[in-house]
Formats: C-alpha cells, sequence, structure tokens
C-alpha cells in the first residue's frame, strides 16, 4: 500500500518524513512558479507606470506580503505533510467544506491551465508558423505539461531543473540584448512612460500576482523536512522570482515606453524571445495542473466516497484542458476565472486562524501526525466557517481599493478568531477518515 500511495503523491494521505527533500530543489521549484512570464508582465505594467525607484518599493512590499502567507499556511503544510485541499478538513471547513475548497481550486486551476496552454500554442505558432494550427499546438503543449505532472512532485522538479535555468538564460538575453542600446542610469532615474500609478497600487498588483499560488503553497511544502525550510526556500524563491524577472520587466518597459512584454522580447529577440514564453509558461502550468487535480481527488473523495487515483485524474484534466485551450472555450471563461479567484485569500485566513490561534482541532493532528496516520475522524460540517468564508469573499469582490485579496483574508482572520472565541464554531456531525490505515502503513 505505501508504494502505491508514493505513486499517488501521497494525495489522499501525509507525506512521510521518509519522502520529504531538501530545502534547495524545492525553492527551485518556488521560484519556477514566481518566475513565470506572467511575472514579466507584472514588471513590465509596473515599469510603464511608475518609476524604477517606485516600483522597487512595490515589489518589496508585495512580495513581504506574499512570503507572509506562504511561510504561515506552507508552515502548516510542511508540519502537518498534508495538501491544502486535504488539510481543510482540520483547518476549520470540516468535509463538506473541504470539498468545496477542493473543487474551487480544481476548477479555477484547470481553467488557468487551459489558458495558459493557449498562449503558449499561439507563440509556438508565431515561432514555427505553418506547421501546425493553433489548435493543435494548444493540444500538443497541454499534453507534454500532462505527460510531466503525471510522473508528480519528482517529475516537476525535473522539468524545473531544465526550465529555470533556461527561462533565466534567456531572460538575460533578451534584457541585454534591449538595455545594451540604453543608458541604465537614465533608465532608473527617468519617468514612467505611460500614466502615474501610486506604489500602493503597485503592491497590490504584486500581492495579488501570486495571492492564489500563495494559498495552495502547502501542496508544496508538503514536501519540506523542516519549518526553517519553508522559510528559506520562500525567501530565495520568492524574493528572486519578484526581484530578477519582475524588475527586468520594469527596465524594459521604461526602455521600450511599452507595458507589452510579449511584444517587447519578441521584437527585441526574436527567436528567443518566443521561447521566453514558452518557458516561462510550462513552468507555471504544471503547478496549475498538479494542484487541480489533487482539488478533484480531495473533492471526489469526499464528496462521492470515490478514491481517484491522481495519475488518471492528472491524464483526464491535462487532457480536457488541453481540449478546451484548443477548441478556443476558455478564453470566454477568464471573467468566471477571476471572480472564482475572489474565494481564495479567505480559505488562508481561516486555516490559520484556526491552526495557530483558535486550535479546535489542532490536538486531533498532532496526535495523528505522531503515529503517521490521519486523524481518525473530520468535521462533517462548520457552518460558522463556510459563512465567515461567504463572507470574506463578498468583500474582496467589491473592495476596489488597497490590496482586497489582502483585506479579505485580514477579515477572514478576524472573523473566524472571534467566532472560535465566542463558541460560535462548532461541528455539525462526525465522519470517519477512511484514509488513516492507508497513510499508516507506509510510515
Amino acid at each position: 500500500m505505501a508504494s502505491s500511495t508514493h505513486g499517488d503523491d501521497f494525495a489522499l494521505s501525509r507525506v512521510p518524513q521518509s519522502s520529504r527533500k531538501h530545502w534547495f530543489g524545492i525553492a527551485v521549484q518556488r521560484f519556477g512558479q514566481v518566475s513565470a512570464l506572467s511575472q514579466f508582465l507584472l514588471g513590465a505594467t509596473l515599469g510603464y507606470a511608475m518609476t524604477f525607484g517606485d516600483a522597487v518599493l512595490a515589489f518589496l512590499l508585495g512580495s513581504l506580503i506574499l512570503e507572509v502567507v506562504i511561510v504561515f499556511v506552507g508552515l502548516i503544510g510542511q508540519r502537518e505533510g498534508l495538501n491544502t485541499s486535504l488539510l481543510a478538513k482540520w483547518t476549520g471547513f470540516g468535509e463538506v467544506g473541504a470539498s468545496l475548497v477542493g473543487l474551487a481550486i480544481g476548477i479555477s486551476l484547470i481553467g488557468w491551465f487551459g489558458i495558459q496552454s493557449a498562449i503558449s500554442a499561439q507563440s509556438l505558432d508565431n515561432l514555427m508558423p505553418g506547421i501546425f494550427p493553433v489548435w493543435v499546438w494548444s493540444l500538443l503543449f497541454g499534453l507534454a505539461v500532462t505527460a510531466i505532472v503525471a510522473f508528480g512532485f519528482k517529475g516537476m522538479q525535473l522539468l524545473a531543473n531544465v526550465t529555470v535555468p533556461l527561462f533565466l538564460i534567456l531572460v538575460g538575453w533578451s534584457v541585454i540584448s534591449e538595455l545594451s542600446r540604453h543608458d541604465i542610469g537614465e533608465l532608473m532615474t527617468g519617468p514612467p512612460p505611460g500614466p502615474a500609478m501610486s506604489v500602493w497600487a503597485g503592491t497590490g498588483i504584486v500581492a495579488g500576482g501570486l495571492i492564489v499560488g500563495a494559498i495552495i503553497s502547502a501542496d508544496m511544502t508538503r514536501f519540506n523536512r523542516t519549518g526553517p525550510d519553508v522559510v528559506k526556500q520562500t525567501v530565495v524563491g520568492v524574493t528572486l522570482g519578484e526581484f530578477v524577472i519582475g524588475l527586468s520587466g520594469v527596465l524594459l518597459a521604461h526602455a521600450t515606453a511599452s507595458g507589452d512584454i510579449v511584444a517587447i522580447i519578441t521584437s527585441s529577440v526574436g527567436f528567443i524571445g518566443l521561447l521566453i514564453v514558452i518557458t516561462g509558461t510550462l513552468k507555471i502550468n504544471d503547478w496549475n495542473l498538479y494542484s487541480s487535480t489533487l482539488g478533484l481527488v480531495n473533492f471526489i473523495s469526499t464528496a462521492f466516497g470515490k478514491h481517484l487515483n491522481r495519475v488518471t485524474t492528472t491524464i483526464v484534466l491535462g487532457v480536457v484542458g488541453s481540449v478546451l485551450a484548443a477548441a478556443g472555450i476558455l478564453g470566454q471563461l477568464t471573467g468566471f476565472l477571476m471572480l472564482l479567484s475572489v474565494a481564495f485569500p479567505p480559505i488562508a485566513g481561516i486555516m490559520v486562524a484556526e491552526y495557530f490561534i483558535v486550535k479546535i482541532w489542532r490536538p486531533e493532528l498532532e496526535a495523528s501526525r505522531a503515529e503517521g496516520r490521519l486523524p481518525a475522524t473530520a468535521p462533517r460540517l462548520v457552518p460558522a466557517t463556510i459563512i465567515i468564508w461567504l463572507v470574506s469573499s463578498v468583500a474582496g469582490y467589491f473592495i476596489t481599493w488597497g490590496i482586497p485579496a489582502v483585506f479579505s483574508l485580514l477579515i477572514s482572520m478576524v472573523l473566524y478568531v472571534i467566532a472560535g472565541k465566542l463558541g460560535w464554531v462548532r461541528p455539525v456531525g462526525t465522519v470517519q477518515t477512511r484514509q488513516a490505515e492507508t497513510t499508516a502503513s507506509q510510515a
């Protein structure tokens, strides 16, 4: 049973210490997740509207916010060895709430997987026009990522080891090629080429750009060996990803007086620029599919009592996402996915508040952790949590100033702590955890 669980990447169980990884390899994955094409685009967006100094400050503040969220959620994942969707059962949500968390993660990230596949397909068509139609490139790119993710964390580590250095080399080539034509001092001290943006607004863009990745960080940190490893990989991966890639985008925007990073890099370095688009998208898309799979596996397990195989589910979701990308349907779903994203920050707020402050179910987690098992039971439904989640999500949707994602996260924390102290966080029903014996056999 142990090998089966291991091959399933511990989708429904704890990751034992024997399967934990060195922090630096995971930091490479975190860096790869942060240093995607979207980060380049974010830097160009800020550079078009901000001075270099203001952009540095926005990246600093936004990165600090992200790192705090990643570290706290990541520490829970590291201590318990559980992915986000499974962990939610004992961090305030109960079985019903956790299944909804898993479903939200599954739908959202498979949608973004398809959209990213479509973006890369367009780049491949530009790189090699006339070889295949764009829809064929969408299928090929999506299925290639699916094949890698089917191998689980190990396959994704190998991908990161290749694509992260390659992406950095390509970005370095692009930046040097373009900036060699300009005076760096003038770019760093000159005014923004476009309409001005405040540091606060820029901070919100930086923090919001990776907030979903921060909230599902337990999917990654459950493979860490120690708490300090979580901190080290977060500081190294996020800081380098935000500043190296983000500030490169800022300088390029100043140099070209444009915020369209894809147009900038493809026009300045042509073939190399298109490879940047592809490698940058490849490394973020594997995590989209991986976390989507974990979310769906946990949803089906909870809602229908069926234990899906992670590899099989990965392949099915990857094929579905690739086909939808090829059909062009997902381009119409961006608005829906953005709407769904407001539900994510409160998840982190509730989990952190329960685990570190309210601690209703923490004793059960700690007792079962010592035995290498999941808690024998889980709360079926926690009505107060569902209400807090809904209220905080709605607040995040309607707040249009500052950093809505951070506000909704903080609101959920405060409301949950208050509800917990007043005794309102009470479960309705208890269910047996059928995975407990499976996990025990692998320790």
